[in-house]
């Protein structure tokens, strides 16, 4: 049994500046996000028979990968070389489908990074992040970035930079013990129970990438700026350039935000918090906050209902946490 456990991650600024169609005609793209300690599982045992069941929000036992209706699912099969007798189940902490942490991502490289170690191959997080990239972006022609891919496969707070030549750099934002603590202590996050599909925005905002080169341009023009706030203790900036994100962020698709996100957020810059965002695509998931420590019991009031969950920076990515040993002979490695 292979046991693999990727985080789920929260964005700061620059999200969409990961866009092959961005970055490779303005010379380069960049973001800075981090991992948080949410997770998804994956969980791959060998059969007894020569059967595939796969346990997700459904179930399918079948005989055939091209049977498997989870695309995911059904191409890392077909990458890491499997084409029977396993069993597969995926585990999420919180809501996944639409919940705007990069659930999706997170999945394709615990998919893989489990998948591999099942044959008895280790990638690294570059080869994780770049087959998962491949896998989603290429094969499946999801019309998405390359960011959540790479977060979730390295983990940690991360200043990755996406070149125009489609290779990527990622650089830790190393932070001291104190200002990694004031982050932690003034990030607040929020489930607004509202559900999208990315799909849908993310396609129109890529439609329309053309149109909004020059917003992009200064999203992707605040990402060294919030990482010199970081370095230099995380002050109050950090929530002014998330807001200055936001706004910015909102004008590249109709439905990236609503009128009920826009009434909760103002409600919580009134109560004290400097700045936020939707995080992922937008239209629903998680909302975060940046608010001064004394603010935050005012800021949870004003955001009501809206579920509070606490968090913590994770500093690892996907890593397999159980491994039985028992592998299949037929298997390289």
């Amino acid at each position: 049994m292979i046991i693999v456990r990727t985080p789920l991650r929260i964005s700061f600024v620059g999200g969409g500046t990961d866009f092959r169609e961005y970055y490779m005609r303005s010379g380069g793209g960049s973001v800075i996000n981090a991992t948080i300690d949410k997770y998804v599982y994956v969980i791959a045992m060998e059969r007894f028979d020569d059967a595939i069941r796969v346990v997700y929000s459904k179930t399918q036992l079948i005989r055939s990968v091209d049977e498997i209706k989870h695309e995911l699912v059904r191409e890392s099969l077909k990458r890491a070389g499997i084409d029977k007798g396993i069993e597969i189940a995926t585990f999420a902490d919180i809501p996944s489908e639409g919940c705007g942490l990069g659930s999706s991502s997170a999945i394709t490289v615990g998919l893989l990074n489990a998948l591999y170690a099942y044959t008895g191959v280790r990638k690294s997080p570059e080869e994780l992040a770049r087959e998962a990239c491949d896998l989603e972006i290429d094969a499946l022609q999801r019309p998405i970035g390359k960011q959540d891919q790479y977060i979730a496969a390295y983990g940690g707070i991360r200043h990755i930079l996406f070149n125009s030549d489609d290779t990527v750099e990622v650089k830790p934002v190393p932070l001291t013990k104190e200002a990694l603590q004031t982050l932690s202590e003034r990030l607040m996050l929020f489930y607004t129970g509202m559900t999208r599909s990315s799909v849908d925005i993310l396609t129109e905002q890529k439609r329309r990438m053309h149109e909004r080169l020059a917003l992009l341009d200064q999203m992707n023009r605040l990402v060294p700026q919030l990482k010199e706030c970081m370095l230099n203790g995380v002050g109050p900036e950090f929530g002014e350039l998330l807001d200055r994100n936001w706004r910015w962020k909102k004008q590249l698709a109709s439905r990236i935000t609503n009128a009920e996100i826009d009434a909760y957020y103002e409600r919580a810059l009134q109560a004290g918090a400097v700045g936020g965002k939707i995080c992922g695509a937008g239209g629903g998931g998680f909302l975060l906050l940046y608010c001064p420590s004394e603010r935050g019991t005012a800021v949870r009031e004003a955001v009501r209902p809206l579920r509070h969950v606490p968090f913590q920076f994770e500093s690892s990515g996907s890593r397999l946490i159980f491994n039985s040993g028992q592998m299949r002979t037929n298997y390289p490695g």
